[in-house]
């Protein structure tokens, strides 16, 4: 698989999002364990996960942590940590019922860093990512307590999530080249973060799409809002998903998709992607569909 540059790492051009894996409650361990290898053997190194992630019990307690936990006993027991570059994020928490909530203090975000560093069982995280802005904490104080987790030691690279123009910029400013990600949602169904695609290129940022598959699962909706993905995946004989994908690199050199999976056929299918140079009346067409 073709490479793309993450801070001082080359990763492969797509990723895997882990959020799958068990958010919306276990799934075979088997499966799961075939689905790391077939990711591997595709040529995906970036892995990346959250604190937040996981079902949790039927109040929704107990999910702090337990995706990573998951991946990490994965990773041991097929002896591949080596082999991935793994990244996770704090600054999400979850409530009561299996709800979401932000905390973005200094001593939350501090304490997410310490536990995400106990369960992953290393020394320092390989990407760190703030998962949220949180509209109790102004964003300058959120900055300054992401430079003082990059200086710690405990992080070898920082990224946002979910962030703006205008926030990115501000964090670049306090940053530096300790920033090195961003992660927000694009797909062919939400495209209203391409503006904060071209801030990561002007500014050496890799861009990792979340959800990067949306509008596609749904056979109604892609044949009816997005007809020129189905047309050029029929024509070139691949998946809507690939395409999808392949059109999401052509955004930019600094675009890195994750797509969850939780299947090796999916997994697989999505790294193929990588393969498929789209041409330039193709990348219009899919930029107007």
């Amino acid at each position: 698989m073709q490479t793309r540059t993450l801070g001082n790492q080359q990763v492969g051009a797509i990723g895997l999002g882990l959020m799958t894996f068990d958010q919306t409650g276990a799934q075979p361990r088997q499966q799961l364990i075939d689905t790391v290898s077939a990711a591997l053997e595709a040529g995906v190194t970036l892995f990346d996960t959250a604190d937040a992630y996981g079902p949790g019990d039927e109040k929704g307690a107990g999910a702090q942590g337990e995706n990573e936990r998951l991946i990490v006993s994965i990773l041991d027991e097929l002896g591949v940590r080596d082999q991935v570059f793994l990244a996770t994020k704090g600054g999400h928490v979850r409530t009561d019922g299996g709800g979401w909530d932000t905390d973005s203090s200094a001593d939350h975000l501090r304490a997410a860093v310490d536990d995400s560093l106990r369960r992953i069982g290393v020394d320092q995280l390989s990407l760190w990512q703030h998962h949220r802005p949180d509209p109790k904490v102004p964003y300058d104080e959120v900055i300054g307590t992401i430079k003082e987790i990059a200086d710690s030691g405990k992080v070898a690279h920082v990224g946002l999530s979910n962030a703006n123009p205008e926030q990115i910029r501000a964090a670049h400013a306090v940053l530096g080249e300790k920033l090195v990600s961003v992660q927000n949602q694009f797909s062919p169904k939400f495209r209203s973060s391409k503006p904060e695609i071209d801030v990561c290129e002007e500014l050496g940022l890799a861009f990792l799409p979340w959800s990067p598959l949306g509008g596609l699962s749904d056979a109604k909706e892609l044949a009816h809002k997005h007809p020129a993905f189905a047309e050029i995946a029929a024509a070139r004989g691949v998946s809507a998903q690939q395409v999808a994908l392949a059109w999401e690199l052509a955004q930019s050199p600094v675009v890195i998709p994750i797509p969850g999976a939780k299947r090796p056929s999916s997994i697989t299918d999505s790294a193929a992607a990588a393969e498929i140079e789209l041409s330039a009346d193709e990348v219009e067409r899919l930029d107007a569909s």
